[in-house]
């Protein structure tokens, strides 16, 4: 399959030069030329699969040209190693736990496939040299894309993070590994370390010297394994008799995971409708609102996963529907939430429910609450464990909740960061230094 620009004046690209590369050369995000419907059988039987078996299916309508079926179907098991499963939390609300994975964060699906799809075209061309990929992260990203990558042959690893602006347990995680992952602490915004990450593949000169490519949302491979757990969440549904009227609710910052959803509705996936909740990062809100898309620099907040202020993917959102406004806003709605309010739903949540929710999961949750119509039934995306939040958790909650024992390894590292400023002068004396 060919992937094209949503700018429309880039090259048509392969798969594996869509992968490698990241970002097209015209600094659009790379689409898929077209978006294959899978057949009704298929969601006839979908409560009789397993996750891997339904990830496959759906592997294989996206990437089935240019991957052999046996690796293909390797990648997929190999990435999809634990569950994703749906609980309950009221009667007609349920969280689908994404954090089952190695760093406990939704991220991990993703930063798993990518890793693994890269590494199959390495092998396959033989390439020389090294390619080295950069990510800016928020939180999660970083945590996912550094442990998918970490010990792979061929591929180093910089991770970009906002200085004093991702939580402990997070910045350990992709900060203590050491071997091919690099953490790089940028005095700024996440909005700066992407416009770094971006910036870089705009350079020809770095360009030619190093091969660049990302392991953020905006790489095809880290973005479409995430519409796996979107049929899965349905087929839960559908098992439990509860599917026919399936409104998801997703978290949203840079907009990655709800556009994996909405080209998994693309595909045929029967979800009802679609919410994209925010924290006060609410520029995707306002356009639902308004008709016009307004960036502006990102806020921090209790939910510093969501801190975006331009997310990268409402450009193959607004692509994916030719940007008709009354289209969009006739699938999604939209929620935003002020860091009291998501303070308050998750304390209230525990007392009714005993369900511990983190900051992310609780905006999905309240917008659920909020908008869910009589006969529906919502399912959240609870994007990341809540120890990975402890201290904001146990202050909000009055609670000492216990950091899995997979967190607490991560936590033991000492940390290994290089400084560096917001100028993307300095980024890249640093990395052709290297």
């Amino acid at each position: 399959m060919k992937y094209y620009s949503t700018n429309h004046t880039a090259p048509m690209a392969s798969l594996e030069e869509a992968v490698v590369k990241g970002l097209a050369g015209d600094r659009g995000l790379y689409m898929p030329e077209n978006i294959k419907a899978l057949p009704k059988k298929f969601f006839d039987n979908i409560d009789t699969m397993s996750f891997q078996e339904i990830a496959y299916t759906v592997a294989d309508a996206f990437f089935g040209e240019d991957v052999e079926a046996e690796a293909l179907k390797k990648i997929v098991y190999d990435t999809l190693a634990f569950d994703c499963p749906i609980v309950p939390v009221t009667e007609e609300i349920y969280s689908l736990e994404l954090f089952h994975g190695p760093t406990l964060a939704f991220k991990d699906v993703g930063a798993r496939f990518m890793a693994r799809l890269l590494q199959y075209f390495i092998k396959k061309e033989n390439k020389g040299g090294l390619v080295n990929v950069l990510v800016a992260t928020s939180g999660d990203t970083g945590s996912a894309v550094a442990n998918g990558f970490l010990g792979v042959d061929g591929i180093h690893v910089y991770v970009l993070y906002p200085k004093g602006k991702v939580s402990p347990i997070q910045e350990c995680q992709f900060t203590t590994l050491g071997k091919n992952i690099t953490a790089i602490e940028v005095d700024g915004v996440f909005d700066d370390c992407q416009a770094l990450v971006k910036t870089a593949f705009m350079d020809e000169e770095l360009n030619k010297q190093k091969m660049l490519t990302s392991a953020n949302s905006i790489n095809v491979a880290r973005f479409l394994p995430q519409a796996f757990y979107y049929f899965y969440a349905y087929a839960q549904l559908k098992k439990l008799g509860k599917a026919d009227n399936m409104v998801m609710c997703v978290p949203s910052g840079n907009f990655g995971n709800i556009c994996a959803a909405l080209f998994g509705h693309r595909m045929g996936l029967p979800i009802k409708r679609f919410i994209a909740a925010n924290n006060a990062n609410d520029i995707f809100f306002q356009y639902l609102k308004t008709g016009r898309y307004n960036p502006q620099p990102s806020k921090a907040t209790l939910a510093n996963a969501m801190d975006v202020g331009d997310p990268s993917n409402f450009a193959r959102i607004y692509e994916l529907y030719k940007g008709d406004h009354k289209v969009i806003t006739s699938l999604i709605g939209g929620a935003t939430y002020s860091d009291e309010e998501i303070a308050n739903t998750m304390r209230e949540c525990y007392a009714d429910t005993k369900y511990v929710l983190d900051p992310h999961g609780a905006c999905g949750f309240q917008a659920l609450k909020d908008l869910l119509q009589p006969g529906e039934t919502g399912v959240f995306c609870e994007t990341a464990h809540p120890a990975k939040f402890k201290e904001k958790v146990d202050d909000i909650l009055a609670t000492d909740i216990e950091i899995p024992q997979r967190l607490q390894a991560f936590m033991k590292g000492t940390k290994q960061s290089v400084a560096m400023t917001k100028d993307f002068a300095d980024f890249k004396s640093y990395l052709i230094k290297l």
